[in-house]
């Protein structure tokens, strides 16, 4: 008589993109690419959550048939880019973000808004990031000026930047979420019911998928809620040390097939076990 599987199997497999999905040179090996693949094929919906803006993840979801909605924008924009639809979408209140705005052109600092799905940064600015020249950002003379409604988040570049702000306006009742890559620091601010775990919570219940059932897979602090959240999360290999001490499981780094190896330990092989 086969045995049963010791946990619940998974109905919904959720994947952060950089530094999870993509390797460092944002593509997606084959190994992923294959994992993803054999998921659909079992009936496992697969969605894609992540902090950047809907051109990426909409790109990318295409790309593997992947049919749900993307969670972008650290969990402040749900899109149903089948409908081209927007599902949900919790901005920064506008005389909050105005605030932050206005200083940071007033003193210099680096700043860029996420307004109407696109980014948008001053013209002249410094480039940190090689997306930052890619088709969804767009420069403008006056951030404060084209900031006539509310955006869905701001971020704040480089270490002076993220500082500054830091000490200007810590104690507004925003979310700030710090990010580290490299020798680079960045700063997301978010309305304070904006996070990747709540968008995904969401969205699983709309489906009926209990937490239990849900596989997350992250590297970033920002993930973290969600990777706590799920059932079963799974850090990689090429998380900071503090993110892959906060959850149970760690998988290999982005470079080594990370997400695959995590699909395969903890989605198929249960259920070969148990068939």
């Amino acid at each position: 008589m086969p045995s049963k599987p010791s946990s619940p199997p998974i109905d919904l497999i959720a994947l952060d993109l950089d530094g999870t999905l993509l390797a460092p040179d944002e593509t997606i090996s084959v190994r992923n690419r294959t994992a993803i693949k054999e998921a659909l094929n079992g009936g496992i919906r697969v969605v894609l959550v992540t902090g950047r803006g809907v051109d990426t993840p909409i790109r990318v979801s295409k790309e593997l048939g992947l049919n749900l909605p993307v969670i972008c924008c650290h969990g402040a924009l749900t899109k149903d880019f089948g409908a081209n639809k927007t599902l949900e979408s919790i901005p920064v209140p506008l005389p909050y973000a105005k605030r932050m705005v206005e200083f940071a052109e007033r003193e210099g600092l680096a700043v860029a808004i996420y307004l109407e799905e696109r980014f948008y940064r001053l013209q002249g600015s410094e480039v940190f990031m090689e997306d930052m020249r890619g088709p969804g950002w767009h420069e403008a003379p006056s951030l404060a000026e084209i900031l006539t409604e509310a955006p869905t988040f701001i971020r704040f570049l480089g270490e002076e930047s993220v500082r500054r702000m830091q000490r200007e306006f810590g104690d507004l009742p925003l979310s700030f979420r710090y990010e580290t890559w490299r020798d680079f620091v960045e700063c997301a601010v978010l309305n304070r019911d904006a996070s990747k775990k709540n968008a995904l919570a969401r969205l699983c219940a709309d489906f009926g998928i209990p937490a239990e059932r849900v596989l997350a897979i992250g590297d970033s602090r920002n993930d973290v809620p969600m990777l706590r959240w799920a059932g079963i999360g799974v850090a990689m290999g090429n998380a900071l040390p503090e993110v892959r001490e906060s959850v149970r499981h760690v998988t290999a780094p982005n470079d080594r097939d990370g997400v695959a190896l995590a699909i395969e330990r903890f989605v198929f092989a249960p259920a070969r076990k148990s068939a």
